[in-house]
């Protein structure tokens, strides 16, 4: 049984909870919060006893064998740095870090203390991304690739109304890319590696993030192209072509449904049912990291690619954080 902490007391620490619990190979045993009166409401919901206001004391702490950290995006690679000096096995939320170097940095230090780094993509983990794998070769000769992942942020008002929400603060790492655009970029990456090259084009907003971007993977004999907004929806599937036929994968960020289509044949769906909370899927994965003690595995091969592209894309476009100046 894995023994967990969560940092951060928000929407999706509750989903992760559920999903970790769900598996049978998690117990949560702590909580943090900057407020202890927010650490011990949040843990009441599921009698946890300890908790804390101090990250250094919880990451000292020999109730906990990992933590998952859903705290904002500029605090993930700090945090998981913490934890894992101290010996403590990381499951981070997306984006794992700001930057690529941070990203090397902590796969560096999680190698010499021995303990499992795991960026929480639940993409790549879900039944549905490894059928998508396993049909490509039906398309025949791959030819275009569109992933898009457009989702109007909730707190958008609040920006438009001249508010400084953490979703389009650079101070938190955060906006299109980083927050909405990973997802597509992460499953290009887990599905057919490192591109030889890449176009980047994005439209910033006042604050210094991008509002809404397109990136361009270029492989050999086809292309990749990564839509992403955080300032409108997009309601198109992503879609694989081929010579042979073309998949379409209905909300590539948890591959709900994968169907092929061939000329003059029917629809055929190729999906799988999936849990409804597929944040299960990574929660498995990550307790069998930890079970088998893989402190090298493809995720992070695939965040690695990830990060490195995500900021050089940001240099492209002209978004900087704070935490592109610092190391960890």
């Amino acid at each position: 049984m894995i023994r967990f902490g969560v940092i951060g007391t928000n929407w999706i620490t509750d989903s992760f909870i559920e999903a970790a619990l769900k598996t049978g190979q998690y117990q949560l045993t702590a909580v943090y919060s900057r407020k202890l009166d927010n650490a011990k409401a949040f843990a009441e919901k599921y009698g946890v006893n300890f908790c804390f206001d101090d990250l250094d004391a919880m990451a000292q702490s020999p109730e906990l064998d990992a933590v998952y950290i859903a705290s904002p995006n500029s605090l993930h690679a700090p945090q998981a740095m913490q934890f894992i000096r101290q010996g403590k096995h990381v499951i981070g939320e997306k984006p794992l870090a700001s930057h690529h170097a941070e990203i090397e940095a902590l796969i560096t230090t999680a190698e010499q203390q021995g303990v499992v780094l795991f960026e929480a993509m639940k993409t790549t983990y879900t039944p549905n991304f490894q059928r998508i794998r396993e049909c490509l070769p039906k398309l025949g000769k791959l030819r275009k690739v569109y992933l898009s992942y457009c989702q109007l942020s909730s707190r958008y008002g609040k920006y438009l109304n001249g508010e400084n929400p953490n979703t389009f603060n650079p101070a938190f790492s955060n906006g299109s890319i980083m927050d909405i655009g990973i997802y597509p970029l992460s499953a290009a990456i887990g599905l057919f590696g490192e591109p030889n090259s890449f176009t980047a084009q994005g439209v910033l907003l006042d604050s210094g993030v991008d509002a809404h971007g397109t990136l361009v993977l270029h492989y050999s004999d086809f292309d990749v192209v990564v839509s992403h907004s955080k300032v409108s929806d997009g309601l198109i599937p992503s879609e694989f072509q081929g010579e042979q036929g073309t998949l379409l994968v209905e909300s590539i960020s948890e591959c709900r449904s994968v169907t092929l289509h061939r000329s003059g044949e029917p629809p055929l769906s190729l999906g799988v049912v999936q849990e409804e909370n597929v944040m299960y899927y990574e929660a498995l994965e990550f307790a069998r990291l930890i079970d088998l003690q893989q402190v090298s595995h493809p995720g992070l091969a695939r965040t690695q690619i990830v990060s490195a592209i995500m900021t050089k894309a940001r240099e492209v476009i002209g978004v900087r954080f704070p935490a592109d100046e610092q190391s960890l």
